[in-house]
């Protein structure tokens, strides 16, 4: 059943691609669509034989904080399985970010996981000036404007996407694991969408994947967010080497705008 968690894991890591296209032009953005007490939850299912399996939760809030008497976003990720798998393998997986409220860059970025019997712990600090991050591993050279996993989402829902065609790729930067990633996503356009929680007016990408044990590299996921000021994820489906994943979101509450995307509920 290790498979669950790598669903779970796969399922925060692209959340966080929903909406990334933070390259050196965006620089200095200021922060239009998210408020502090802002929640977000979301169900994670999994299809192996044409059936969804209910296979965990997700969540991601959002607070006002100081981390060395700066003003700081404190974001939170985390990552559950479903109760009914926990005797199986049981995943408890916690990702914290630090975002400065004026940049929108990160200063500390946090990862506990709890996965079964494993157990790992990371800390990577920011330094923007100097374009160095600091991780439990050694320093790393990083580029201007570079965010990480988590940081990523919510500087990424500031940006005007209305400038961009429909098919043109929208490239960034992102920490992970010790490395700089070059990545993009590909602008599709706008559709209705209905979800589990209700039909939506939704903006849609495809992220370019980085090929690994769980995905093919390429740009098989698709994704859509709500096309409101509040630029709130909606759904994700992506085929993996086992199956198929599909990400709904299911609840929110303290967003910065009324859901004006939202056409009916359910």
């Amino acid at each position: 059943m290790r498979r669950f968690h790598k669903i779970l894991l796969v399922s925060i890591f692209s959340l966080s691609l929903i909406r990334l296209s933070a390259g050196n032009d965006f620089c200095g953005l200021s922060n239009m669509s998210f408020n502090a007490g802002e929640v977000i939850t979301f169900k994670i299912f999994y299809n192996v034989i044409g059936l969804y399996v209910d296979a965990g939760t997700a969540s991601f809030s959002v607070s006002n904080e100081k981390l060395n008497a700066r003003p700081v976003y404190h974001v939170v990720g985390l990552g559950t399985s479903n109760p009914s798998y926990d005797w199986i393998f049981k995943v408890r997986d916690r990702y914290e970010t630090y975002i400065d409220t004026a940049t929108l860059k990160p200063y500390k970025f946090v990862r506990h996981v709890e996965e079964g019997g494993f157990r790992k712990d990371e800390l990577v600090l920011f330094n923007h000036a100097e374009n160095k991050a600091v991780s439990t591993k050694g320093t790393f050279p990083i580029a201007d404007c570079m965010q990480d996993v988590l940081s990523s989402i919510y500087y990424a829902r500031n940006i005007n996407f209305s400038k961009y065609k429909v098919g043109e790729k929208i490239p960034f930067k992102m920490f992970l694991d010790d490395e700089v990633h070059n990545i993009y996503i590909r602008y599709m356009g706008k559709e209705v969408i209905k979800t589990r929680y209700g039909k939506f007016r939704a903006i849609k990408f495809k992220p370019m994947l980085i090929s690994g044990t769980i995905f093919e590299g390429g740009e098989l996921m698709s994704v859509w967010v709500s096309d409101d000021g509040n630029h709130v994820p909606l759904r994700i489906e992506s085929p993996i080497t086992v199956g198929s994943i599909k990400v709904d979101m299911m609840g929110y509450r303290n967003l910065r705008y009324p859901m004006q995307s939202m056409i009916s509920f359910k």
